[in-house]
C-alpha cells in the first residue's frame, strides 16, 4: 500500500535533487558520513598520537579531567603545535594507555579546537597518510580507491566506498580499464555486502561488464527474494546498460506493466530509466518515454513519471494525461498538478486550451501548480 502523503513530495524532490545536479560516480549510492579525506583536508593540524592517560568513567566535556595525549607524528599543520608534544582533550572510551589516535584540529597558534580523538590500527595508519598525498578530485585519486572497496579493513573499505558516492560518473566510466567485471559479481552476489555497496557494483558493472552478464541481471531481477532484488534500481540501470532497448521489455513486464508490483520495485524501474534518459545515450529517449508510459495506467504510481514525459517532451501523453486528471479521485488527487505542470511545459496551443478547461473542473490544483512551481516553460519543464 501506498503512503499518501509523503510520496509526492519524496519524489519532488528526488526528482529534483536528480536533475539538479550532474551524476555521480553512483548515482543510486548515498554517502553516509564524511571522507577521511574531506575531515583531512578542512583540518588546520593532524597527527598520530598516543594515548597517555585518560580520566575514566563519565565524561561530560565541561567539568571532567581531559585525556593527554602524546604526540608522535605531525601530518599537517605542524607548526601550530609550537613544538608542544602533548595534547590535552575529551576522550570518551576504554582504550588502553599507548594505544593509537588521529588527532585532527582546527584553529591557529593561540588556540586548537580538538575533535573526538579516533582510534586507529597499523592499516590505517598506513592508510590516512597517502590520502593527504592525492590530489583533491579527478580520475587519479578514485583509482586509489578502487583496490580498497571491500579492503579487509572496514573502515578504509568505508571510506573508499564514500570516496566513490561523491566522484563524478565520467570518473568511474574513465577507469574502465581497471575493474575486474568477475570480482564486481562475485561481491553482488555476497549476502554480506550491504544494499548500498551493492549499488555501486551494480553500476560498475555496467561500465566494465557485457552482454554475459545480462543473464545473471535477469535472473536477480525475476527473483522473488528480496534480497536478490537488494539495490533494484541500479541492477535495471547495469541490466539497460548491458542490454540497451532490447532489455525494456523485461523491465516493462516485471515493474511497469505488472499491477502486482510493489511500489518500491516500480519506483526503481523509474529511477533507473530516469538516469538513462538523463545521463546516458544509450537508450533514446523516446524509447524510455514509451516505458514510463505504463505507469499512467496506474494512476496512484502515475505522478513519479509525468515530470519525466515534459522535461523528455513527450507530447503525444497529453490526451491520456488530461485523461487522469478528469477520473482523479480523493486516492489519486496529487496527480492532477503534476498534470497542470505537464501542460505549462507544453509548447503546443492545445495545451492552454487544456488547462483552461481542467481549471473548471479543480481549480485548487491548477492554483498549487502555479504557485508552488511559477518558474516554468517549454524549455524548462516543472519539476513536480
Amino acid at each position: 500500500m501506498r503512503p499518501k502523503a509523503i510520496f509526492p513530495i519524496l519524489t519532488a524532490a528526488l526528482v529534483s535533487a536528480f536533475w539538479g545536479t550532474a551524476a555521480a560516480a553512483c548515482p543510486f549510492c548515498t554517502p553516509v558520513v564524511r571522507t577521511f579525506g574531506e575531515d583531512l583536508a578542512s583540518a588546520d593540524v593532524v597527527v598520530f598520537a598516543r594515548l597517555i592517560e585518560a580520566p575514566g568513567g563519565v565524561v561530560d566535556f565541561k567539568d571532567s579531567p581531559l585525556a593527554t595525549f602524546d604526540v608522535e607524528k605531525a601530518l599537517k599543520g605542524e607548526a601550530l603545535l609550537a613544538g608542544e608534544p602533548i595534547v590535552e582533550t575529551a576522550y570518551v572510551g576504554e582504550a588502553k594507555p599507548g594505544s593509537w589516535f588521529l588527532l585532527m584540529a582546527a584553529g591557529n597558534s593561540r588556540k586548537l579546537n580538538w575533535a573526538t580523538p579516533v582510534p586507529v590500527n597499523d592499516l590505517q595508519r598506513e592508510y590516512i597518510p597517502q590520502l593527504m598525498k592525492l590530489p583533491p578530485s579527478g580520475v587519479e585519486r578514485l583509482a586509489f580507491f578502487l583496490p580498497r572497496l571491500e579492503h579487509e579493513d572496514e573502515m578504509v573499505a568505508r571510506d573508499a566506498f564514500d570516496e566513490f558516492t561523491k566522484a563524478p560518473y565520467e570518473d568511474v566510466i574513465a577507469l574502465e580499464d581497471q575493474m575486474q567485471p568477475e570480482r564486481l559479481v562475485a561481491w553482488i552476489l555476497d549476502p554480506a555486502i550491504p544494499a548500498t555497496r551493492r549499488r555501486l557494483y551494480f553500476t560498475m558493472l555496467g561500465v566494465c561488464g557485457d552482454a554475459a552478464h545480462a543473464p545473471l541481471l535477469e535472473k536477480l531481477m525475476r527473483s522473488r527474494d528480496r534480497q536478490d532484488l537488494s539495490g533494484l534500481d541500479a541492477m535495471i540501470a547495469c541490466y539497460l546498460t548491458l542490454r540497451g532497448a532490447e532489455g525494456l521489455p523485461l523491465v516493462e513486464e516485471l515493474f511497469l506493466k505488472n499491477r502486482d508490483a510493489e511500489f518500491t520495485d516500480a519506483y526503481s524501474a523509474v529511477m533507473a530509466i530516469r538516469f538513462h534518459g538523463t545521463e546516458t545515450e544509450i537508450i533514446p529517449q523516446d524509447r524510455l518515454a514509451d516505458s514510463l508510459r505504463h505507469l499512467l495506467d496506474r494512476p496512484e504510481l502515475a505522478d513519479l513519471v509525468i515530470p519525466d514525459l515534459a522535461r523528455w517532451e513527450d507530447w503525444e501523453a497529453m490526451d491520456r494525461l488530461v485523461a487522469l486528471f478528469k477520473s482523479a479521485d480523493e486516492k489519486t488527487s496529487w496527480v492532477r498538478t503534476p498534470v497542470i505542470n505537464y501542460l505549462r511545459a507544453c509548447p503546443l496551443p492545445e495545451a492552454s486550451q487544456r488547462i483552461e478547461e481542467l481549471k473548471h473542473i479543480d481549480p485548487e490544483a491548477v492554483r498549487r501548480a502555479y504557485e508552488f512551481f511559477p518558474a516554468t516553460s517549454s524549455a524548462e519543464p516543472v519539476k513536480s
